[in-house]
């Protein structure tokens, strides 16, 4: 999919939006242990929407991998990951250069030894923020396309928010060459709407 299919309509920003921005965790950018290929390119993406929605005073959350260090993904535990963002250390940490906002509501998923943690609605306590925020459409970002992007949008869709997928704000692992764009088209097949950032008014 490229940007001409995404067509040249504007979106409003309202009442009811939320911005998601999925693990921009240094240990998925470059030197971290799970490095997401292009992930550091997102970031002054994000930024710009952040502006926007920060503007409007609409909320933002930040979601994080905040595993414990025996978790069931890493290879030690028979997992199919490298150790990352472990809970309370560096490679935990959100990008320095992503300017979250005071505001920011950080959801931190994975937090049980034997959950993945792929989609921040594993953690009920984002679902209760959503609707006491009154949040009816959600526009999610960051990474990985394929893993907790995709997981957290499908959620999201199967509890019936519409979702806004920053297409220009993704990147995949692609453990298998295609997989990023199979998981973009998943979640377009499901219901999500695919935009960039200049299609925000």
């Amino acid at each position: 999919m490229n940007s001409s299919s995404q067509g040249d309509e504007k979106i409003g920003l309202t009442k009811g939006d939320a911005l998601v921005i999925v693990d921009l965790q240094n240990d998925f950018l470059p030197g971290g242990s799970l490095a997401v290929p292009g992930g550091e390119q997102v970031i002054s993406v994000l930024n710009g929407y952040i502006e926007r929605f920060a503007r409007q005073g609409l909320p933002i959350f930040a979601t994080r991998d905040w595993h414990p260090k025996n978790h069931g993904s890493f290879v030690a535990q028979g997992g199919p990951w490298p150790e990352h963002c472990v809970a309370g250390t560096r490679g935990a940490d959100f990008a320095p250069s992503l300017h979250l906002p005071i505001s920011t509501q950080v959801i931190s998923a994975g937090i049980e030894v034997e959950r993945d943690g792929y989609s921040a609605f594993e953690t009920p306590f984002f679902q209760q923020q959503l609707e006491k925020a009154g949040t009816t459409r959600l526009f999610i970002g960051g990474l990985a396309t394929d893993y907790c992007v995709l997981n957290t949008v499908l959620d999201a869709l199967a509890l019936h928010y519409r979702v806004c997928l920053l297409f220009d704000a993704v990147r995949a692992v692609n453990v298998k060459p295609q997989d990023g764009e199979k998981a973009v088209q998943e979640m377009v097949r499901r219901g999500a709407k695919p935009i960039k950032q200049a299609m925000i008014l």
